[in-house]
């Protein structure tokens, strides 16, 4: 079992992290508070959940990053959850901070969630009832450090990155290009991983 992968960060999108250790290149799929905290580094240290899907024809393997413990544990509790998978887990995760997650749930926030893709009333509500209390007990919300600040740059190919990340999450180029230029059309200061938290939240 992977604890944790740490090397030189050779590749970074809103989406995925690539890190080289030993030779070998392990791609991470990531949330964009991890993206966010990457940032500017050329070596990174991420936390490992492995997910193996067996049966069918195609067996999958994948590696999940997270930079913070916290944020580990709220993904491995957001799929304890029946009716949340992998990808809702991550989209829940870079749809908000792991403070507001914790608030949202403690509060009993579901219409919060429910601004998320793919979240609906039934598996929002579930998701208070069966980590309400697990989330309490745990000490997360009292661990949690103070959400990063946004990068005061914003790159110049903002909009492909924020479409090539919204595509790899499952959405359609077309309407994930749509979205994205709406958005930076009203905010065109917004850097990549504001817009794809904001795009998650609109995009059809």
């Amino acid at each position: 079992m992977i604890e944790y992968i740490k090397g030189e960060l050779v590749e970074l999108t809103p989406a995925q992290a690539i890190i080289e250790t030993g030779g070998v290149g392990y791609a991470l799929s990531i949330s964009l508070n991890t993206y966010t905290a990457l940032q500017g580094q050329k070596t990174a240290k991420l936390l490992v959940h492995e997910a193996l899907v067996a049966g069918g024809r195609d067996d999958s393997y994948t590696l999940y990053g997270f930079s913070t413990q916290q944020e580990r544990q709220l993904y491995r509790l957001l799929i304890s959850v029946s009716g949340v998978g992998a990808n809702s887990a991550r989209m829940i995760l870079s749809a908000m901070s792991t403070t507001e997650l914790c608030n949202v749930i403690s509060a009993g926030n579901d219409r919060m969630l429910k601004t998320v893709k793919g979240i609906g009333a039934k598996t929002a509500q579930r998701i208070i009832v069966d980590l309400k209390d697990k989330i309490l007990a745990s000490g997360i919300a009292q661990e949690l450090p103070a959400t990063a600040g946004v990068a005061d740059s914003v790159d110049n190919n903002v909009k492909e990155e924020a479409v090539g990340a919204l595509t790899m999450l499952g959405f359609a180029p077309a309407a994930s290009a749509k979205v994205v230029v709406e958005i930076l059309t009203e905010q065109p200061q917004l850097p990549v991983e504001q817009v794809v938290k904001i795009a998650l939240k609109r995009i059809k």
